[in-house]
């Protein structure tokens, strides 16, 4: 599995070399923009509920902040490494970069396994990761979010705890919050709200009807559940499978996701859904539908299996889901692929916006949040799919040139290179 992880960081790292010559990056600037600024190792002593003491291993990776405060989730999960969060720490930096946010890319995690952790051993756990990275985050330097197995009650935490070392009431030291604590709304459907806004630029694009499309989601958690909901609500889709870590199912007539969460509450897996066939998650990527969304973790289209996706778009939902290697394959069959860093930038808006009601002491409206969401998604697609067919590249070159070549001026005009 650590292969898996490392082979992320490589994979980042190649796509920027990718945009190096179009931008004339010299090699110090190349060799600069490949590594972190900072990084933080933590030490986590915990009390447990059976009155041990255990200690986890955590990071923070700040990776630049040539536009402004770093920004970037926080990660409770058994694989976590300092690879992973190095990578998705410079996978938000170019996302907020493409998406015209004045912020920089940063990720932090915490190697522990939250499905066996109680609630107040998770509390302490979240309080106790605060603690070890409090010198180096706050509403001005380095705003820490929800990610994979944290949620807003993890940020109520966090916000709370880092307002009692400051002494004061710091909302904006942390987003993903709860909405009475000065979160947002509109911020629990937005990584997945936005993500098909993507879609529905580039189904246009295509000329594929929505309301006849079939949909397929791997990874069936807060991101896969919103976007196969959506899908069907805003669209009209026909969601026919989904996936969570234990297998997918499948259905032809189309299933119905908000019957099919209440399925996995009660059970704890898709599985045995009534209706439903079973498949793997590899067979789900195989399937024959029109879009196909990765909404789980990195890595799962590969140059085993890309030859067989049969989606006309991949909408990349997830951090990281296509290999270099899989990703040539997809572009050589034609499949549309809206990047990662384009395509799930919903969530990292809306936590800007989040931000800035903070810092104004306002709240907006769930409308007036998807109305701006909507806006920003639109005119990143729409830049990213002209620079694409104005300079014959593939959307992810594309975006990647946009997004560094925008670090990149920041870093001249402050005198950094």
């Amino acid at each position: 599995m650590g292969s898996r992880r490392s082979k992320l960081l490589e994979d980042v790292k190649q796509h920027l070399c990718t945009c190096a010559e179009g931008l004339k990056l010299t090699p110090e600037m190349e060799a600069f923009l490949e590594m972190p600024m900072r990084e933080l190792y933590v030490s986590l002593p915990v009390h447990m509920d059976d009155g041990s003491i255990k200690v986890f291993r955590g990071f923070r990776v700040q990776y630049n902040e040539a536009l402004g405060p770093t920004k970037g989730g926080v990660r409770f999960h058994p694989e976590d490494t300092i690879e992973t969060t190095r990578a998705l720490a410079a996978l938000m930096t170019w996302k907020c970069a493409l998406h015209k946010l004045p912020l920089g890319g940063a990720k932090g995690g915490v190697i522990c396994n939250p499905k066996e952790l109680s609630h107040r051993e998770i509390e302490r756990l979240s309080r106790a990761y605060i603690r070890g990275i409090y010198q180096i985050i706050g509403p001005d330097r380095d705003i820490p979010a929800p990610d994979v197995y944290t949620n807003p009650q993890v940020m109520a935490w966090m916000m709370d705890e880092y307002s009692k070392l400051a002494g004061k009431n710091v909302f904006g030291a942390i987003t993903g919050k709860p909405t009475i604590l000065g979160g947002s709304a509109g911020r629990y459907d937005a990584t997945a709200r936005g993500g098909l806004y993507t879609v529905r630029e580039a189904a246009k694009k295509l000329g594929i009807n929505l309301k006849t499309a079939r949909v397929a989601v791997h990874g069936f958690g807060n991101v896969g559940y919103h976007a196969a909901y959506l899908a069907k609500k805003m669209f009209g889709c026909k969601v026919v499978a989904v996936s969570d870590s234990k297998g997918a199912i499948f259905s032809a007539d189309g299933l119905d996701p908000e019957d099919v969460s209440g399925h996995k509450h009660s059970t704890g897996s898709v599985l045995n859904y009534p209706g439903a066939k079973t498949l793997t998650n590899e067979e789900l990527l195989e399937l024959d539908v029109e879009i196909l969304i990765p909404a789980s973790l990195e890595n799962v289209i590969t140059k085993e299996n890309a030859g067989k996706v049969k989606a006309r778009i991949l909408a990349e939902m997830a951090n990281g889901p296509t290999t270099i290697e899989g990703e040539a394959i997809l572009n050589s069959k034609g499949v549309h692929i809206i990047p990662d860093i384009l395509c799930n930038g919903g969530g990292v808006i809306v936590s800007y916006f989040e931000m800035v009601q903070n810092y104004s002491g306002m709240q907006w409206g769930e409308e007036e949040i998807r109305s701006r969401l909507e806006r920003k998604m639109k005119e990143a697609y729409h830049s990213v799919y002209n620079f694409a067919s104005k300079n014959n590249v593939t959307m992810r070159q594309a975006a990647y040139t946009l997004a560094v070549g925008r670090v990149v001026e920041a870093m001249q005009l402050r005198g950094w290179i």
